[in-house]
């Protein structure tokens, strides 16, 4: 049978809408009557120092909003980002997630909300959760790789910037006006809450948000040999801000005060290591048997708190203040300040009992000017500076108390010429560790400074395309925990010892992108080829039945990758993508394994959207590698196959302009591991998950 091109397209929506959007197949075929909900548009990147829009930034960059926002969001930042390319997830349960980026994580990327710091203990240890709520972002931004100078010459995976409403920069066009969300899904019954509102008078504007989950554990694909659910993953949280602003015609200021509330399990945990012990480099673990095993497996579901399961509770006081003043002076355009303030605590719970408590009161404040333009020059400069006070104390206290101070300047250039622009960055960074050597009487003070450049251009050498490059030499100071850490980890199964004389890391890094960002064919693909010298990591001494003794030490390493997405517009109704991510890491040098660890394997897929009226359907397929790059002590992983299928539909309810979505992740119900996880045995990813909510917007 012979189909004419509009009739191949219709049919194409039709087979699409039988899997994802059934209803939208009974309406006649038409072209869309509204804009694609799941285009994010040209939009100007807030991590940029310059305010660039996301066509000229010279590092590669991802900016998920509306809709598209809507649809990928999980309970952890890890997750709602991990399916873009160069991104997964360090996960480790349904409570703790950070984004993992090129390869790597903790330190190396940093988390901003809204250019400001989100200073909790989660670079501390991947079972610390992130002090934020993804269902109250706005916008996440993710830049990638080192070059994004003015946030830290520390962040050589990236940064990831978060857009929130909780601090108003306008007056609003309603005299209220906000949205309310109800959403749940299936893997872990989860139910969830959110709403935010915005309401103004004459200069002043108020706004408040909230949310509230409640999440049991979560099920994983068939098959596993421990049961169909993972033992201690169940996650509650609540959330409220209340933000002020003052807003004129040249700028604002504002300031709110977010709560936090987080419990949630941790799984994997074994508490025969308790009393291991280095002796030199061997490991000590005596005198431990199996009690305590659940004989009868882990068909069955566990209570909130149950004694085998030890329990985070947190608690997170952050205020933040935000400013704007364009024009204050001659010769500055504008004037930014970001500053916050974050009292932090969580307690780690065994059998109902406070075991292990991490405290952080951490403050930053940034202040930056945007000058006017000097010689065709156009540029920001500014200063930072961070307190970090951060304690532990119980039975897991393995790093003394210490107060780490940080303080930076920083400049970024910017210059055009016909089709090319050009930029250049710097920031110098010092930092004083003073430890508290009370416990830990070999310990002393660190004190260190870190120099980092960048050199970047674009080029649109034709009216569709674009080449961007960038080089950077940057320096990331070690941290307090690779310093000082002395004792028992259960969460990682590590007994971790820091180094005291530990380097700065120099990182060089060569970023290339190609993209096409017009026409029915659009795409990015970037190269980054990374070279660290004294890569600080924790490198294996000993090994008792999984548990391992760590020693904080340095190596170089080389990290090189690839990834990308292409696009394709077959008609007004279907549009094809293909998208993909590979990293290789490894030491320089001969001595032991010469793989990373925990580095995440290959991925490719293609996904296919369709666009009906006020519908909208996704298929989605990839394919993740079997990593068998592996470090010494660490096991190959298998890789596993995903199908995803999503809807969402636009209407009113009411009178109220409305937003209903569906989605089945892992629709197959494989059964996954993710090769950055810490417990990736203990805590498979999720199997089949039926997420579904609707969002009012008034």
């Amino acid at each position: 049978m012979h189909l004419l091109p509009y009739q191949r397209s219709h049919l194409a929506v039709a087979i699409l809408c039988a899997f994802a959007a059934p209803l939208a197949c009974a309406q006649t075929a038409s072209t869309r009557t509204q804009s694609d909900p799941d285009s994010v548009p040209t939009v100007f990147i807030s991590a940029s120092a310059l305010g660039l829009l996301s066509d000229d930034m010279i590092t590669p960059v991802t900016s998920l909003a509306g809709a598209e926002l809507v649809r990928a969001r999980e309970s952890t930042l890890g997750e709602t980002l991990a399916n873009q390319p160069g991104i997964t997830s360090s996960h480790f349960g349904a409570g703790a997630s950070r984004p993992v980026i090129r390869g790597m994580d903790g330190p190396r990327v940093k988390i901003l909300s809204d250019g400001s710091e989100v200073q909790d203990a989660s670079t501390v240890s991947p079972d610390h959760a992130v002090a934020f709520e993804p269902v109250l972002a706005e916008r996440i931004e993710v830049l990638r790789g080192p070059s994004a100078l003015a946030y830290g010459g520390g962040a050589v995976g990236g940064v990831v910037n978060i857009l929130d409403r909780k601090i108003p920069t306008q007056m609003p066009s309603k005299s209220i006006e906000g949205s309310a969300e109800l959403r749940a899904n299936s893997v872990a019954r989860e139910k969830t809450g959110a709403f935010e509102v915005t309401g103004g008078s004459g200069n002043i504007a108020l706004h408040a948000e909230g949310v509230k989950r409640d999440a049991g554990e979560y099920r994983v694909g068939k098959g596993w040999d421990e049961g169909r659910r993972v033992h201690g993953s169940y996650k509650d949280t609540e959330t409220g801000t209340v933000g002020l602003s003052w807003i004129g015609e040249r700028g604002y200021l504002g300031a709110a005060y977010t709560k936090e509330r987080t419990e949630y399990g941790i799984p994997g945990h074994n508490h025969e290591f308790e009393s291991c012990h280095p002796h030199g480099t061997e490991l000590h673990c005596g005198g431990h048997g199996h009690e305590g095993e659940d004989e009868e497996g882990h068909e069955h579901e566990h209570e909130h708190g149950a004694e085998e399961v030890p329990v985070v509770k947190l608690d997170s006081n952050r205020w933040d203040v935000r400013g704007e003043y364009r024009n204050p002076v001659a010769g500055i355009t504008k004037a930014r300040l970001r500053a916050s303030f974050t009292d932090y605590r969580h307690d780690e719970l065994e059998e109902g009992a406070i075991a292990t408590s991490f405290m952080n009161k951490a403050h930053d404040a940034r202040l930056e000017f945007e000058h006017a333009p000097l010689g065709g020059w156009r540029g920001v400069f500014g200063m930072q500076t961070t307190r970090r006070d951060f304690t532990t104390e119980g039975e897991e206290a393995y790093v003394p108390p210490t107060v780490t101070r940080r303080h930076a300047a920083f400049i970024t250039e910017e210059y055009k010429l016909d089709n090319w622009r050009f930029e250049a960055a710097a920031r110098h960074e010092w930092q004083d560790i003073k430890v508290d050597n009370a416990r830990f009487t070999d310990a002393r003070d660190s004190d260190a400074r870190g120099t980092s450049v960048a050199l970047g251009a674009v080029w649109k050498f034709q009216p569709q395309y674009s080449l961007r490059v960038g080089a950077s030499r940057t320096h990331r100071l070690a941290t307090a925990e690779e310093l000082y850490a002395d004792g028992v980890h259960l969460a990682t199964a590590t007994y971790e010892i820091g180094n005291q004389d530990l380097d700065k890391e120099t990182s060089s890094n060569v970023d290339l992108t190609l993209r096409k960002f017009e026409g029915d064919t659009t795409f990015s693909l970037s190269a980054f080829h990374n070279r660290v010298g004294n890569y600080i990591y924790a490198h294996t001494l000993d090994e008792h039945e999984g548990f391992q003794l760590v020693e904080y030490t340095q190596r170089d390493a080389t990290f090189t990758g690839l990834e990308g997405e292409v696009r394709h517009k077959f008609s007004n109704i279907i549009e094809g993508t293909l998208f993909g991510d590979y990293v290789r890491a490894r030491f320089d040098d001969a001595e032991g394994s010469r793989n990373i660890p925990r580095i995440p394997a290959s991925r490719i897929g293609a996904r296919v959207n369709a666009h009906w009226n006020a519908w909208h359907g996704m298929v989605e397929a990839y394919r993740v590698g079997t990593q068998g790059k592996v470090a010494e002590f660490e096991n190959r992983t298998a890789g596993y196959n995903v199908l995803n299928i999503g809807t969402h539909y636009t209407t009113r309810i009411g009178g109220v302009p409305a937003q209903i979505y569906a989605r089945i992740n892992n629709l197959t119900d494989e059964l996954a591991f993710s090769h950055t996880s810490f417990i990736k045995e203990a805590a498979p990813l999720p199997g089949r998950n039926l997420t579904a909510g609707v969002r009012f917007l008034f």
